[in-house]
């Protein structure tokens, strides 16, 4: 067997136990939650109107926001948007999605540093927390505590 075929193996079978870590995230408490939550918000059509109001407050905002703090009606856009919000955030169903979409968001972040530290502990894991925590020289910065810079 040549290098080339010998590698074309190894591949199929990472990519095979790759297919088989997301069938076990697919059944996952985690995105059981998320889905469950996600079609309660889609179904519900008091939300969806909120919705549509918050999307429409955050396009008039962004129009404002390209002009940063100087355009006439930025922080009256801004309060609007944060209205919409605030009333997003009064319903039980999009609350729980949040918290849903967070632990599945979690789930994936532990997954993927799983993998990736088990390759080598300086590899940087991308995460939607605009906060690292890590201790490596990841997303944001380092903490020290790498052989790199530590």
């Amino acid at each position: 067997m040549s290098m080339t075929e010998t590698q074309t193996l190894d591949m199929t079978h990472l990519l095979m136990q790759a297919y088989e870590v997301g069938d076990m995230i697919n059944s996952s408490a985690e995105v059981a939650e998320y889905k469950q939550w996600k079609n309660a918000v889609e179904r519900d059509s008091e939300i969806q109107n909120a919705v549509a109001a918050f999307a429409k407050a955050k396009l008039a905002f962004e129009e404002c926001e390209r002009f940063g703090h100087f355009h006439p009606d930025y922080h009256a856009a801004l309060d609007i948007v944060n209205k919409a919000q605030a009333a997003l955030d009064r319903f039980e169903a999009v609350r729980r999605y949040k918290e849903a979409e967070a632990r599945l968001d979690d789930l994936l972040y532990t997954v993927s540093e799983t993998i990736a530290h088990a390759v080598s502990d300086t590899i940087k894991v991308p995460s939607n927390n605009p906060l690292p925590t890590g201790g490596s020289c990841g997303a944001g910065g380092c903490s020290g505590g790498c052989s790199s810079c530590g």
